[in-house]
């Protein structure tokens, strides 16, 4: 799933690319995208894009009317392309979900794509970003200037939910997901089941640096690639995420894993939880 620095990067792309250009066309190509009917799609036509920003995991496609807002789920993508046919796009089974082509002879724009059977990808045109609920709702950014570490202690003060469950709530803390907040943790030396209200002051000063040293390390290093490479960048820059039974980079001991429902969470043994393995349920369940 697309977090914060791949989105951040999406957004400072797009700004570069599109920004004082006009809408031609958009075309959606799976209708079950659409989240919105008022205003419709074709209010953006014809208006020229004013901005680009990025709300948590969202982009938000300013223009001098509405807005379009996307969010990409887990398998959802963005790809540029510097010439889109006029034609539009035929309503399929296929990734293709929705197209913006923008006005101007060589058709650039971009196709919003989205892999597998379980659809999640979202598309809202709305007056204002605040009318999307998940915008809505979202705590504060971690990458804002304003977002000092007293702020941060008082989000985990008393919260007696694990830290890597609270690292993922997007109405505490806006962008984070499952990979990043792996990472995070890792570069804390803690373990993610460490209840957010317990820790120490020494701890949370760790992890409120460990946090924005991360993120913004991978915002820096997904800069660089086009739109297409970024799912690349995000895991060769990984320590921990994806890499179950591997080394780890500043130890050597074995990453491991904790499986969930739909989901599961890598971590270093010696770097975060004092050599213990943590319970894996879903492989004791098995043994059982």
């Amino acid at each position: 799933m697309p977090e914060l620095p791949e989105v951040e990067a999406l957004a400072q792309i797009l700004a570069e690319r599109a920004v004082g250009r006009e809408i031609a066309r958009v075309h959606p190509a799976a209708v079950s995208v659409l989240k919105t009917y008022d205003p419709p799609l074709t209010d953006l036509e014809g208006r020229t894009v004013t901005a680009v920003r990025r709300h948590g995991k969202f982009l938000d496609l300013a223009t001098d009317g509405p807005h379009l807002v996307l969010h990409l789920a887990r398998a959802g993508w963005l790809r540029w392309r510097d010439g889109l046919p006029e034609d539009p796009p035929r309503p399929g089974k296929g990734p293709l979900a929705l197209r913006l082509r923008l006005a101007g002879p060589e058709g650039a724009g971009f196709d919003l794509t989205e892999a597998g059977t379980r659809k999640a990808l979202s598309v809202y045109c709305v007056h204002d970003p605040q009318e999307v609920p998940g915008i809505a709702r979202l705590g504060p950014d971690p990458l804002a200037e304003s977002f000092t570490l007293e702020e941060f202690a008082g989000l985990l003060r008393g919260v007696r939910h694990r830290i890597k469950g609270v690292l993922r709530d997007q109405s505490v803390i806006a962008g984070i997901g499952n990979a990043y907040s792996d990472e995070i943790l890792h570069a804390a030396r803690m373990s993610p089941y460490r209840l957010a209200g317990d820790l120490t002051e020494e701890e949370v000063a760790r992890l409120y640096e460990a946090m924005g040293a991360t993120l913004r390390d991978a915002v820096e290093r997904s800069l660089g690639p086009a739109a297409r490479d970024l799912k690349a960048e995000k895991r060769s820059g990984m320590r921990v995420h994806g890499r179950t039974g591997q080394p780890c980079p500043v130890c050597g001991d074995m990453v491991r894993e904790v499986s969930f429902a739909d989901s599961s969470l890598q971590y270093c043994p010696t770097c975060q939880t004092g050599g213990k393995p943590l319970a894996d349920r879903r492989l004791s369940r098995l043994l059982k």
